[in-house]
Protein backbone atom coordinates (compact mmCIF):
# COMPACT_ATOMS: atom_id res chain seq x y z
CA UNK A 1 0.00 0.00 0.00
CA UNK A 2 2.74 2.44 0.73
CA UNK A 3 4.68 2.01 -2.55
CA UNK A 4 0.95 3.18 -4.40
CA UNK A 5 0.43 5.81 -1.98
CA UNK A 6 4.34 6.77 -3.06
CA UNK A 7 3.36 6.83 -6.59
CA UNK A 8 0.21 9.11 -6.01
CA UNK A 9 2.26 11.34 -3.74
CA UNK A 10 5.07 11.72 -6.89
CA UNK A 11 2.52 12.38 -8.85
CA UNK A 12 1.62 15.56 -6.71
CA UNK A 13 4.50 17.02 -6.59
CA UNK A 14 5.80 16.61 -10.13
CA UNK A 15 1.92 18.23 -10.96
CA UNK A 16 2.84 20.98 -8.42
CA UNK A 17 6.69 21.55 -10.00
CA UNK A 18 5.61 21.74 -13.37
CA UNK A 19 2.71 24.23 -12.69
CA UNK A 20 4.86 26.08 -10.56
CA UNK A 21 7.37 26.44 -12.92
CA UNK A 22 5.08 27.48 -15.92
CA UNK A 23 3.37 29.66 -13.59
CA UNK A 24 6.58 31.56 -12.34
CA UNK A 25 7.89 31.64 -16.58
CA UNK A 26 4.76 32.90 -18.35
CA UNK A 27 2.35 34.96 -18.06
CA UNK A 28 -1.47 34.26 -18.12
CA UNK A 29 -2.39 33.10 -21.70
CA UNK A 30 1.08 33.34 -22.99
CA UNK A 31 2.11 30.96 -25.66
CA UNK A 32 5.55 29.57 -26.00
CA UNK A 33 5.52 27.54 -29.53
CA UNK A 34 7.55 24.15 -28.44
CA UNK A 35 7.06 22.28 -31.74
CA UNK A 36 4.49 22.68 -34.81
CA UNK A 37 1.71 21.02 -32.82
CA UNK A 38 2.68 21.79 -29.21
CA UNK A 39 3.02 24.61 -27.03
CA UNK A 40 3.50 26.06 -23.49
CA UNK A 41 0.84 27.70 -22.28
CA UNK A 42 -0.46 29.49 -19.13
CA UNK A 43 -4.29 29.31 -18.43
CA UNK A 44 -7.34 28.59 -15.72
CA UNK A 45 -9.84 26.14 -15.40
CA UNK A 46 -12.28 26.78 -13.00
CA UNK A 47 -14.26 23.94 -14.59
CA UNK A 48 -13.67 20.35 -14.97
CA UNK A 49 -12.71 18.43 -17.81
CA UNK A 50 -12.90 20.71 -21.41
CA UNK A 51 -13.67 23.63 -18.78
CA UNK A 52 -16.93 22.10 -18.02
CA UNK A 53 -18.97 24.68 -15.73
CA UNK A 54 -16.20 26.91 -15.90
CA UNK A 55 -18.71 29.96 -15.99
CA UNK A 56 -21.03 28.52 -13.81
CA UNK A 57 -20.50 31.36 -11.26
CA UNK A 58 -18.04 29.59 -8.17
CA UNK A 59 -20.29 26.95 -6.97
CA UNK A 60 -18.46 24.55 -9.38
CA UNK A 61 -15.11 25.08 -7.07
CA UNK A 62 -16.45 23.59 -4.44
CA UNK A 63 -18.41 20.74 -6.26
CA UNK A 64 -15.30 19.78 -7.63
CA UNK A 65 -13.17 19.89 -4.39
CA UNK A 66 -16.22 17.90 -2.90
CA UNK A 67 -16.36 15.01 -5.96
CA UNK A 68 -11.91 15.15 -5.72
CA UNK A 69 -11.76 14.13 -1.76
CA UNK A 70 -14.97 11.73 -2.11
CA UNK A 71 -12.90 9.95 -5.11
CA UNK A 72 -9.99 10.05 -2.66
CA UNK A 73 -11.43 8.29 -0.06
CA UNK A 74 -13.29 5.62 -2.66
CA UNK A 75 -9.56 5.27 -4.34
CA UNK A 76 -7.75 4.78 -0.93
CA UNK A 77 -10.08 2.16 0.05
CA UNK A 78 -9.83 0.50 -3.25
CA UNK A 79 -6.29 0.73 -2.86
CA UNK A 80 -6.23 -1.42 0.64
CA UNK A 81 -8.48 -3.99 -0.76
CA UNK A 82 -6.28 -4.42 -4.10
CA UNK A 83 -2.80 -3.56 -3.03
CA UNK A 84 -1.24 -6.97 -4.07
CA UNK A 85 -2.66 -6.29 -7.71
CA UNK A 86 -0.34 -4.22 -9.12
CA UNK A 87 -1.89 -3.19 -12.52
CA UNK A 88 -5.13 -1.99 -10.46
CA UNK A 89 -2.78 -0.56 -8.25
CA UNK A 90 -0.60 1.42 -10.59
CA UNK A 91 -3.81 2.94 -12.52
CA UNK A 92 -5.65 3.65 -9.35
CA UNK A 93 -2.31 5.39 -7.78
CA UNK A 94 -2.08 7.51 -10.79
CA UNK A 95 -5.56 8.32 -10.90
CA UNK A 96 -5.32 9.31 -6.91
CA UNK A 97 -2.37 11.78 -7.76
CA UNK A 98 -3.62 13.06 -10.51
CA UNK A 99 -7.23 14.20 -8.55
CA UNK A 100 -5.19 15.46 -5.23
CA UNK A 101 -3.02 17.47 -7.56
CA UNK A 102 -6.10 19.27 -9.26
CA UNK A 103 -8.23 19.58 -5.70
CA UNK A 104 -5.02 21.54 -4.31
CA UNK A 105 -5.12 23.67 -7.00
CA UNK A 106 -8.66 24.43 -6.10
CA UNK A 107 -8.31 24.89 -2.77
CA UNK A 108 -5.72 27.07 -3.09
CA UNK A 109 -5.69 29.31 -6.16
CA UNK A 110 -9.70 28.51 -6.98
CA UNK A 111 -8.87 27.51 -9.83
CA UNK A 112 -6.20 24.39 -11.97
CA UNK A 113 -3.61 25.60 -13.86
CA UNK A 114 -2.85 24.09 -17.27
CA UNK A 115 -0.17 24.31 -19.88
CA UNK A 116 0.02 21.81 -22.11
CA UNK A 117 -1.51 22.85 -25.14
CA UNK A 118 -1.76 20.40 -28.53
CA UNK A 119 -3.05 22.19 -31.44
CA UNK A 120 -2.80 21.58 -35.33
CA UNK A 121 -3.86 24.73 -37.67
CA UNK A 122 -7.20 25.34 -36.56
CA UNK A 123 -7.55 21.96 -34.36
CA UNK A 124 -6.66 21.91 -30.74
CA UNK A 125 -6.88 20.37 -27.24
CA UNK A 126 -7.69 22.12 -24.38
CA UNK A 127 -4.95 22.75 -22.27
CA UNK A 128 -3.96 20.36 -19.22
CA UNK A 129 -1.33 19.29 -17.07
CA UNK A 130 0.52 16.57 -15.32
CA UNK A 131 -2.34 15.78 -13.11
CA UNK A 132 -4.64 15.42 -15.69
CA UNK A 133 -2.42 13.35 -18.01
CA UNK A 134 -2.11 10.80 -14.69
CA UNK A 135 -5.84 10.60 -14.65
CA UNK A 136 -5.93 10.20 -18.21
CA UNK A 137 -3.72 7.40 -18.04
CA UNK A 138 -4.74 5.82 -15.03
CA UNK A 139 -8.33 5.66 -16.38
CA UNK A 140 -7.35 3.84 -19.57
CA UNK A 141 -5.45 1.27 -17.32
CA UNK A 142 -8.58 0.62 -15.15
CA UNK A 143 -10.88 0.10 -18.52
CA UNK A 144 -8.06 -2.19 -19.42
CA UNK A 145 -8.04 -3.83 -16.36
CA UNK A 146 -11.92 -4.32 -16.24
CA UNK A 147 -11.28 -5.95 -19.74
CA UNK A 148 -8.58 -7.92 -19.27
CA UNK A 149 -7.99 -8.44 -15.67
CA UNK A 150 -8.84 -11.53 -13.66
CA UNK A 151 -12.13 -12.57 -13.68
CA UNK A 152 -14.63 -10.64 -10.82
CA UNK A 153 -15.12 -13.78 -9.60
CA UNK A 154 -11.32 -14.24 -8.53
CA UNK A 155 -11.15 -10.64 -7.18
CA UNK A 156 -11.10 -10.62 -3.74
Amino acid sequence: MRKWLGLALTIIVLDHLTKFWISSTLDYQEAVPVLPFFSLVLVYNTGAAFSFLADAGGWQRWFFITVGVIATVIIVRLLKRHAHEPRLAFALALVLGGALGNVIDRVVLGHVVDFLYFHYHDLAWPAFNVADSAITVGAVLLVWDSLHGKPAAQRS
